[in-house]
This record gives structure tokens, C-alpha cells and sequence, in this order.
């Protein structure tokens, strides 16, 4: 039997009714689609419309699906529809097509703006949980370290001393390698700018000033954020990992006292003597391109060096140590506290550790140099 499909009347009272007939299966499926469409251009202008199942002979799921696509539809322009009629066999299938078409229906997404707010909210957030962390940390560390001026007997001494090997004796000769190589850039490279206007000479006053105020700490610190900073936070992140920390607690032990102020010491200890032999080393760097390059005799870049810095350059640099060597072990060591039990959050940890460490670190000097700058240094 071939269907009506879709019958439509218009009541003396104006409603428009619908009337379903006949079976609405997939089989008919393209001609109940075109009335379906039909009838949705014929409610334009209507405010309710009422629609009758109770013609309906056979059923199945796409079926089911069209007469959801027709309540939609009289929906989404705002008409209200009336459903009844429908054979108490093919309820239960209607309704699990509802249910369905519901839970599959798309949420649209956020815009740009709200996802660009989200992320910066989110953001704001996770610096503040952040700072919070560190300064907490910062508050432990003096705690345990007043503990330790109190009870000597407390302070790991082997420990710091073993950290202090670690990260200053076995770096010399990667940080020597590096500040050599990099006082030569600088010196080659303003050879061959300056000597475009005759001012060789001033090639000397750049490299000692830049060196011994700037490049020689900034340089150590980002290498040992590298080097020491990510060692530090896989060593803690790996005994989080297997316990060890969580241990030394039921033991009675204070972990801050135990791993952590032994290494942020070593640190603060290290960076000074390692700016020291990095500013020395660019420096020698720099005097030899100045006399293979540039073609200066040393005893005149020397002379040249002498008259060009002073102490207040040298102090400059070396004030700058020691709280750049906080700032590294104390964001070092806070990412390793934040390890789960996953390797990825071990590898996240370290890399975040790395990167804020050198974050800080160039924030650090910065504001050392307002200070500085302020203060007629």
C-alpha cells in the first residue's frame, strides 16, 4: 500500500492538524521526508499545530526518527505541537529515539572570547596556586633552617656537601667551555660592528661591563637551571614517585631539612664561585678573539679592561648570585614535590621546572637591574 504519509486539515478554528497514515518506514522514508517538509513551510504563519499518530501501521526507527524531525522542526519556528494517537506497540520505540536524538544532540561550543577568557583565567589561577607554593616552601626553608642554626647536630653536612660536588665542582668545566665561548662571540662580534666607525677600543669596555654585570651571572644561572635545577626535581620527583618522601615522614624525618636544604645551600654556595670562573672565563675569551681577531695586544686590552670596570661591575654580578641560586633550587624543588605517579608527570615537572626557573631567573635581573640603576650602581 502506498501512503498518504502526512495528511494536513485546517479546522474552521484555524489550528492545523496532522494526520500520519499509513507505514512510516524507511522503505517510504523519502516520501514522508518530502510531506514532513511540506507540511513545516505550511506552519509558518501558525501558533499551534496538533499531530495524530493513530493511522499509523507500521513502524521502525527511521519512522520513528521522521516524526522527531517534525516535532523539531514545528519547534524551532516557534510553533507548539500536540502529539496523540500514537499505537501503545510503537511507544516504546519513539522514545528511545528521542532519548537518543537528545543525547546526541551538539552543544555548541564556547566562542572565542569566552575560551580566550577561560585560559587566562585559568592561567591567573595556576600562577597564584604558584606563588603560593613557592612561598610556602620559602617559609619551610627558613623554618628548617633556623632549626639547623639552633641544632647544629641536625644540619646534613655531608649531604650539602655532596650537593655542592654535584652542582659546583663537577659543572666548572662545562660553564668554563660555554662563558669562553660566548665572551668570544660577543668580542668577535663587536670587533666587527665597532670597527666599522673606528671605535675598537670601546670593544673592550662592552665586554667587561657586559660580562661582569650581566651575561657572566645570567649566563651560569640559566646553565645551572638546566643542568641542576631539572636533576633536582627528577631526583625528588622520582622519590615522591616511589615514596621515599611519604617514608621519610613515618620515619619522623622533616623532608624539607633532609633533601631540600642541603641542595638549595649547595646551590647558593655554587653560583657565586661559578659566576666567579664564568665572568673570568668569558673575560679571557673575549682578550683572546681581541688579539687574534682584532688584532689588540693583551697587555693593551688589558690596560683597556682596567680603565674601563670596576668593582661596583664585579659586585654587581655577584650579588645577583646567590638569590638567582634560591630562586632556581626553590622552583627546582617544588616541581618535584608536585610529581604524581606517572612518568609523564615526571617529565612535565622536570621541563616546568626548567622553564620557570629560567623565567624567574631573567625577571630576577631585570628588577636587580632597576634596582641597580636606581641606586647609581
Amino acid at each position: 500500500m502506498v501512503p498518504h504519509a502526512l495528511n494536513i486539515t485546517q479546522r474552521p478554528d484555524g489550528l492545523v492538524e496532522f494526520g500520519a497514515d499509513g507505514p512510516w518506514t524507511a522503505e517510504h522514508s523519502a516520501k514522508i521526508d518530502a510531506a514532513i517538509s511540506a507540511a513545516l513551510v505550511h506552519v509558518s504563519n501558525q501558533t499551534r499545530v496538533s499531530l495524530h499518530l493513530a493511522g499509523i501501521t507500521q513502524f521502525d526507527t527511521y519512522g520513528a526518527w521522521l516524526v522527531e524531525k517534525l516535532l523539531r522542526g514545528c519547534r524551532q519556528k516557534g510553533v507548539a505541537i500536540d502529539v496523540d494517537g500514537l499505537d501503545a506497540r510503537f511507544k516504546g520505540l519513539a522514545d528511545t529515539v528521542r532519548l537518543t536524538a537528545d543525547a546526541a544532540a551538539p552543544v555548541p561550543g564556547p566562542t572565542f572570547w569566552l575560551r580566550a577568557l577561560t585560559r587566562m583565567r585559568r592561567a591567573v589561577d595556576d600562577t597564584l596556586q604558584d606563588a603560593g607554593i613557592l612561598l610556602s616552601l620559602l617559609g619551610k626553608l627558613t623554618v628548617a633552617m633556623f632549626t639547623s642554626l639552633a641544632r647544629p647536630a641536625t644540619f646534613r653536612l655531608a649531604s650539602t656537601v655532596h650537593q655542592l660536588d654535584r652542582v659546583a665542582w663537577q659543572a666548572v668545566p662545562i660553564i668554563l667551555l660555554m662563558t669562553f665561548l660566548i665572551g668570544g662571540i660577543i668580542a668577535q662580534q663587536g670587533f666587527f660592528h665597532f670597527r666599522k666607525f673606528g671605535a675598537d677600543q670601546y670593544v673592550v669596555d662592552m665586554v667587561g661591563i657586559l660580562i661582569l654585570r650581566e651575561i657572566g651571572v645570567l649566563l651560569v644561572a640559566i646553565m645551572v637551571a638546566g643542568r641542576s635545577g631539572s636533576a633536582y626535581t627528577a631526583e625528588l620527583g622520582s622519590m615522591k614517585m616511589r615514596e621515599e618522601i611519604d617514608a621519610l615522614r613515618t620515619m619522623g624525618l622533616d623532608p624539607i631539612a633532609v633533601l631540600i636544604l642541603p641542595r638549595i645551600l649547595a646551590l647558593i654556595l655554587a653560583l657565586p664561585a661559578l659566576t666567579f670562573l664564568g665572568s673570568m672565563a668569558a673575560l679571557y675569551g673575549g682578550g683572546l678573539v681581541a688579539w687574534l681577531y682584532g688584532d689588540m695586544n693583551p697587555s693593551i686590552f688589558i690596560d683597556r679592561l682596567r680603565d674601563a670596570v670596576s668593582l661596583t661591575h664585579f659586585k654587581v654580578g655577584l650579588i645577583k648570585a646567590p638569590f638567582m641560586a634560591a630562586v632556581i633550587g626553590i622552583v627546582a624543588c617544588s616541581e618535584g614535590l608536585k610529581v604524581r605517579g606517572s612518568a609523564e608527570s615526571l617529565g612535565l615537572r622536570t621541563t616546568a621546572s626548567v622553564v620557570k626557573s629560567i623565567f624567574l631567573v631573567i625577571v630576577l635581573d631585570g628588577l636587580f637591574a632597576i634596582y641597580f640603576s636606581a641606586i647609581g650602581w
